[in-house]
């Protein structure tokens, strides 16, 4: 795991951006977790004519979690739903990149008490990953 930025976690992935793009869809509908969006960086790219490794982003939440923070501090929305940007870098290796729940909390000065409406994005991008 690296840290790019604070609270930016970077993990290794076993899988192709496609697989681990899977495998993460694959954890959202078996926790019930609503994904919103699927943004395929690469694949807008090509249709311009341009290049650029695999890199897309996956865009989810459960509004029974992400609300209360919203109630409680309304510009965290800036930040949700939570993402996983899953990209290929230039040797081939594949990672997944994510807001950690502590860096989004400390950023918006919400209590550690909401730390488990957003937890479930460490555990879906580890279990991804493996």
């Amino acid at each position: 795991m690296t840290e790019a930025a604070v609270g930016l976690l970077t993990l290794k992935s076993a899988h192709s951006v496609d697989e681990t793009v899977a495998r993460v869809r694959a954890l959202l509908e078996a926790k019930q977790i609503r994904e919103f969006a699927l943004i395929d960086h690469s694949g807008e790219a090509a249709k311009v004519g341009l290049a650029m490794p695999k890199t897309q982003v996956v865009i989810f939440g459960n509004p029974k979690g992400g609300t209360p923070l919203m109630l409680a501090t309304p510009s965290v929305a800036i930040d949700l739903p939570l993402k996983l940007l899953v990209r290929e870098d230039a040797e081939g290796n594949v990672w997944i990149s994510y807001w950690s729940a502590q860096a989004l909390l400390k950023r918006y000065g919400l209590a550690d008490s909401f730390a488990g409406n957003i937890a479930a994005v460490d555990a879906i991008a580890r279990q991804a990953a493996e």
